[in-house]
Order: structure tokens, then sequence, then C-alpha cells
């Protein structure tokens, strides 16, 4: 049995679900799953549909029969193998505990991906990439050096075919030029519930202040730094006689966890992009 998931944006319009079925129904498609939303303030129509068929399906063929109906109503669309793992580069700094759990919930299947490639500009995450087999690079932090590695980066996203790169706590802005390069394809931890605390030392300037909660948001990365449509956020809350090392614990693991729920989203084709704004489908 295949299983593929079809997603779509287009401008609101009646008939649109109907035409989508009906297409699928006619290519032998069962559907398994479909949700729907109509953005009043926008005017735009967003869908995923996940769909199987008994044996392999021919799925360019597939998107030829859809795309006349792509055409009559405007959409941007993208018809996905479900089965097919999207490759991923996971870039990193000093602070490892995101990398780490991503490549466990690999490794167990709790997420799937296929994690091609780490890229840091320190060494600490070498041994966990070489204990998973995956390929480490490291790259030599510093605005300075920024054109060299972000060409680096490149090259190695264009060479091995990757279609997601994570920011898992990477410590170096990337241009305005990689960001537009990827749109829709780069996902950023930040470490604070935005758009408070942003900065340096957030859970430290957090405890300070004397908090009750705190939090982390994962968010695609646009040339606007920390700007980017939001995908998950997670929060807790904070004691009053939490130490500052307490709330950092506390931080890294909502960190972990929102980020690590964020790709998931993304990697089951539940994410569509709504301007400034996302729709996600849970």
């Amino acid at each position: 049995m295949s299983k593929l998931v079809l997603t779509l944006s287009c401008p609101d319009a009646i008939g649109i679900v109907a035409a989508v079925s009906r297409t699928l129904t006619d290519a032998d498609m069962n559907i398994l799953e479909s949700n729907q939303y109509g953005d009043p303030d926008s005017g735009q129509f967003f869908m995923r549909v996940a769909c199987s068929a008994e044996g392999s399906t021919d799925i360019d063929g597939l998107r030829a029969m859809f795309a006349p109906v792509a055409e009559s109503y405007a959409m941007q669309w993208q018809l996905f193998d479900a089965e097919q793992k999207p490759r991923t580069l996971i870039l990193v700094s000093k602070f490892d505990h995101c990398l780490v759990d991503l490549i466990y919930r690999c490794q167990r299947g709790s997420l799937d991906m296929d994690i091609v490639a780490v890229g840091s500009n320190h060494e600490v995450g070498r041994e966990w990439a070489d204990n998973a087999n995956i390929a480490y690079h490291y790259w030599p932090g510093g605005k300075e050096n920024r054109p060299e590695t972000e060409a680096k980066l490149k090259a190695l996203v264009e060479e091995n075919d990757i279609e997601l790169i994570i920011l898992a706590r990477y410590m170096q802005i990337l241009s305005p030029d990689i960001a537009a390069a990827y749109p829709g394809r780069i996902i950023n931890i930040h470490h604070s519930f935005l758009p408070s605390f942003k900065g340096a030392e957030p859970y430290s300037r957090a405890h300070a202040r004397g908090v009750k909660m705190i939090g982390a948001t994962a968010h695609f990365v646009t040339p606007d730094l920390d700007e980017g449509p939001i995908i998950s956020q997670g929060v807790e809350a904070i004691r009053h006689d939490m130490r500052v090392e307490n709330v950092v614990d506390v931080g890294r693991d909502i960190e972990r966890r929102t980020l690590a729920n964020a790709v998931r989203l993304y990697t089951q084709r539940r994410v569509l992009l709504n301007g400034s704004k996302t729709v996600v489908f849970e």
C-alpha cells in the first residue's frame, strides 16, 4: 500500500473540497484524513489530505491528473510520498541538548526524518553524531567566516538533496540570502517565548525579573531575524524558590519538546504557510 499527502492553499471558493475529493477518487485513492481551513482575514483556503492506494502509485501520474484542478483554483500545492523521510541537516553550537534529543527520537522512530549531516561552529556535538553514524561538519564561527561557512552550507544542502534545515540552538546568525534561499525549510528553536526576553542569557534575565512562566518558540527562519512564522510554542510554570540553574534546566527541556513537536508537524506535512503566520493541522 502506498500513502501520499496532498497539501494546498488557494483563494477560498466554492467547490474546492469536492474537486479535490473527486480527483483523488478518480485516481483510485482512498482518503484517510482530511483537514481544511478557510481564513476569513486573508481569504485563503488551506487543505491537507492523507490518502492511500493498494499497491504502488504513480505519483507523477497523479500530479498530472491533479494539475488542471490546481490551475483552475490557482492553487499552490505539493504532493508528498508519506513513506519518504525528509533529508535533514541539523546546525548546532555549544548547547547540544536539542541535537541529542532529535537524534534519539529518530533512532526510536518518534520522528520520521533522515538526518544526513550535522554542522557546527563547535566540536561538542561530534561525539553524538559519530555514535549515530551521521556526518559532522565543523565550520569556524564569527562574522568574518560567514561567507565561507554559508558557501559550504549551500553546497552541502545541494549535494545531499537536503530538504529541511534545523537550527538546534545554532547561535550563528544566518544571512538574509540563506534565509531567502530556503523559504519554509529552515526551522529555528528560539530560547524564549517570543517576543519576551530576546537576546543573550534569556533565562537569567527572566529569573532576575521573577517570572512565573518561561517558554520556547519554534518558527520558520526568514530574513527578518526571529520574526518568522511560528510553528509551535511551549511554556512551563516557574516557582519563586527556583535558582537560575533550575530555570535553565526547565528551559532546555521546553526547547527539546517544542522543537521536536515542530519538526514532527513539518515531517508529517501538517504546517502550511499563511503569510507571516502558519496553519497547523494537528
